[in-house]
């Protein structure tokens, strides 16, 4: 095998490890080199030490190269950024970028570092400045999302970056804390769950009693004290096999605390309640479409749903739950109309526009705030369209004029370029909004970005808007879901896995194709 093929399948070997959250001493194993050795004789996959010290670094300078010149491109950028505890109590910080390129939503890791300091606010501040920095980014974040601790936010106001907490945080704690009314209940379905799964007994009986049901063997799902739709899994679990596990119980004589049949009913009404959180947690925490211009409307819809399931609930403890739930919504909602992030992206999104607001008031500052920053934009970078049609459409390139008539044109020339020299940018502003405005919305399933590439030379200031709100997030779950993938690498079998090797393989996962 050449040296540059050898380079070329050792680069592809150091992918799979990293794509495949595979051990780096994946390398030495027999059964490994064996099938290798199969598949290609000629090949000597490198050792252990040469895929961590020189391949995977050689591998991540070049990624980390390609995609820091396309984030220098973006015009603006959305951060989220989150910290966890691995199982060795080591402390880690992610930072995740949110930008539109060629009018496409782009979402990448730009780090996940060690943070060995305390996790003080001015300490987060001085690594997310480090972070903005070494990307070149400080000057381009139109906002920061991350969850409501106090040390996270005080730490990107004191970087004057504008802050939005997390939706998905938000509605975790709401649900959390109206479930505490259904407390005891909940308290005998989790007894019932563990008891399934510690019981090897339990579990095999209740196996045997789908079969003869001839219902699915389900396998009861445990909840989760940090995620509150692990308990909504639980609950839907537990009612789906409700009546094999009242029968097992049966069976085994359980000494558990049993459901009566108000409870089961409680349960599936509890259901019924939170579904339509889970459903709106699922749609904001999508990083592949825009997501913030949606906020508005779908916590307005939460409301509406809640109040409505207010009047259909017959169980006491399902109405105490769906009233904390309605209580919580009208405290964290009620000012939502005035977020600057969530007025100028609502307002942005041509599936929306004014649509989406209950206030008139807010409308009106959502104008009047995106024409003042369309007004502030710089069109000299702005591609020039060849009149008659858009660029590189046939028969749209203009005739070039004979060389001896260009004196002729002279004076137009010159009356022309005074006349773009008077233009007034707050009046040019103020026409693009306003025929924005006019403009049909477009159906709620299509993508606002692709809508705004069709409008580019229509719209030049507010498309460079746009670029600064569209690319914001809801929440900060790209954060979070680097710790689950962190949490694959760090295992027992990877515990003492060095955090710069740690750093690589994490980056390589997130942001290889």
């Amino acid at each position: 095998m050449t040296p540059v093929r050898q380079n070329i399948v050792d680069e592809e070997l150091a992918k799979m490890i990293a794509s495949d959250f595979q051990p780096f001493s994946i390398v030495e194993d027999k059964g490994f080199r064996s099938f290798i050795q199969a598949l290609n004789p000629m090949y000597v996959p490198p050792s252990r030490k040469t895929l961590t010290q020189k391949i995977i670094p050689r591998l991540y300078d070049r990624e980390h190269a390609s995609l820091q010149a396309r984030v220098k491109e973006a015009t603006a950028v959305c951060l989220t950024t989150d910290c966890w505890t691995s199982r060795t109590t080591t402390s880690f910080v992610s930072v995740t970028c949110h930008f539109i390129e060629n009018y496409n939503t782009v979402a990448c890791l730009l780090d996940c570092f060690e943070f060995s300091d305390r996790h003080t606010s001015e300490n987060l501040a001085g690594e997310l400045l480090r972070v903005a920095k070494e990307w070149d980014i400080e000057n381009k974040v139109a906002c920061c999302v991350s969850d409501n601790a106090a040390n996270i936010t005080k730490a990107i106001k004191l970087l004057k970056w504008t802050h939005h907490p997390c939706l998905a945080h938000t509605i975790n704690l709401m649900v959390r804390d109206a479930l505490k009314v259904m407390k005891p209940t909940l308290d005998k379905v989790k007894g019932m769950v563990e008891f399934f799964h510690k019981s090897t007994r339990a579990t095999e009986k209740l196996k045997s009693t789908h079969r003869q049901m001839d219902m699915p063997e389900l396998r009861l799902k445990q909840d989760c004290v940090t995620r509150w739709n692990s308990t909504l899994y639980m609950l839907k679990r537990v009612l789906e096999s409700k009546d094999a596990i009242i029968s097992t119980l049966a069976l085994i004589n359980a000494h558990l605390d049993a459901l009566d049949q108000e409870e089961w009913e409680a349960l599936q009404e509890t259901c019924t309640v939170l579904e339509p959180f889970e459903q709106v947690t699922v749609e904001i925490s999508s990083e592949s479409y825009v997501t913030s211009s949606k906020m508005l409307l779908l916590c307005r819809g939460l409301q509406k749903i809640t109040a409505y399931n207010q009047t259909q609930v017959t169980k006491r403890k399902v109405t105490e739950l769906v009233t904390a739930l309605s209580t919580s919504m009208d405290r964290k909602f009620h000012r939502m109309e005035y977020n600057t992030v969530l007025l100028e992206s609502t307002i942005l999104d041509p599936r929306f526009k004014r649509l989406a607001f209950n206030d008139n008031c807010a409308v009106d500052e959502a104008l009047q705030r995106v024409t003042a920053a369309a007004a502030r934009c710089d069109l000299s970078s702005q591609p020039v369209q060849p009149p008659g049609g858009q660029e590189g459409e046939e028969g749209a390139r203009a005739p070039e004029v004979e060389p001896q008539m260009s004196a002729v044109w002279r004076l137009f020339d010159a009356r022309a370029t005074e006349d773009i020299a008077r233009r007034n940018p707050s009046a040019d502003a103020m026409l693009e909004v306003r025929s924005y405005l006019e403009e049909p919305l477009i159906p709620r399933t299509a993508d606002p970005v692709s809508w705004w590439e069709s409008k580019a030379s229509v719209y030049p200031r507010l498309v460079k808007v746009m670029a600064r709100r569209l690319c914001i997030v809801a929440t900060s779950v790209p954060s979070e879901r680097i710790f689950s993938k962190t949490g694959q690498i760090i295992t027992e079998r990877r515990n003492r896995i060095n955090p710069s090797k740690l750093r690589h393989l994490v980056f390589l996962n997130a942001n290889l194709p």
